[in-house]
């Protein structure tokens, strides 16, 4: 399975595109099995900050019923026809992603950010900015509306960091968000099976959840074999490790 030229130039324009049923059931469903398995042995309290920030069930990150997802589906194939077939870095962990349901009546828009950067509970050593190629989602549940856990994404901002990267250099993001103007945030919605390919540079939040239900999400970061020898260039240079949509991205 490869993207078509519709959904390649959506890719460009968008800095992200949705797949529909990519991931069968029968590897959806076992993953949710083990997630809840391993929920269902409790929980500390005291890690809940780190897990929002992280991963839920951080014993299960590398296990093949998570890693499979990616690399016995044909989400693989779709990250390459975008990066190229051979120059993506093996992956052998995910972050699983969980959004529990909140009690607040009246839900706060979702904020944007740029992965990679340090906070307290994530893991990015401060002083340094963990950036990637591509942000690979596969939906473990359905989601049909807005505030229900749902990832934002706020299309077009590659293009908008991209100038602001090559004006201020990538290491002005050590200095947190840059403070511009964007566009309106897209909520997305789709069913378990589903893919979202984002680019590293695509701003993107997640939206608070006042539905009555756990939305899970499995999220991979994608390097180009290159990257960490040329991550600066590929923040000014958005479409640098892209060898399956670059012609069609700069002519």
């Amino acid at each position: 399975m490869e993207l078509t030229p519709e959904q390649k130039r959506v890719f460009v324009e968008q800095g992200y595109v949705h797949i529909p049923n990519v991931v069968t059931k029968k590897k959806v469903n076992a993953a949710l099995r083990a997630i809840n398995h391993s929920l269902g042995e409790g929980v500390d309290a005291a890690d809940m900050q780190t897990f929002r920030a992280q991963s839920y069930c951080p014993e299960l990150r590398r296990d093949p019923v998570i890693t499979n997802l990616y690399n016995e589906s044909h989400a693989t194939t779709l990250a390459e026809s975008l990066i190229g077939a051979g120059k993506i870095k093996s992956i052998n962990g995910g972050q699983i992603a969980l959004r529990f349901p909140g009690m607040q009546e009246t839900p706060a828009q979702p904020g944007p950010h740029l992965d990679g950067m340090y906070s307290p509970t994530n893991g990015v050593p401060k002083g340094k900015i963990n950036s990637f190629t591509m942000l690979l989602g596969i939906m473990l549940s359905d989601v049909s509306e807005d505030f229900a856990g749902n990832l934002a994404v706020w299309p077009g901002t590659h293009r908008i960091y991209e100038q602001y990267f090559r004006e201020h250099g990538p290491e002005s993001l050590l200095n947190g968000m840059p403070l511009i103007e964007l566009p309106q945030p897209v909520q997305l919605t789709g069913k378990a099976g589903d893919v979202v390919l984002c680019h590293y540079q695509l701003a993107h939040g997640v939206a608070q959840n006042i539905s009555p239900h756990v939305r899970y999400a499995i999220y991979f970061r994608l390097h180009h074999v290159d990257h960490d020898a040329r991550w600066k260039e590929a923040m000014k240079d958005i479409w640098l490790e892209w060898d399956g949509v670059r012609d069609l991205a700069t002519n």
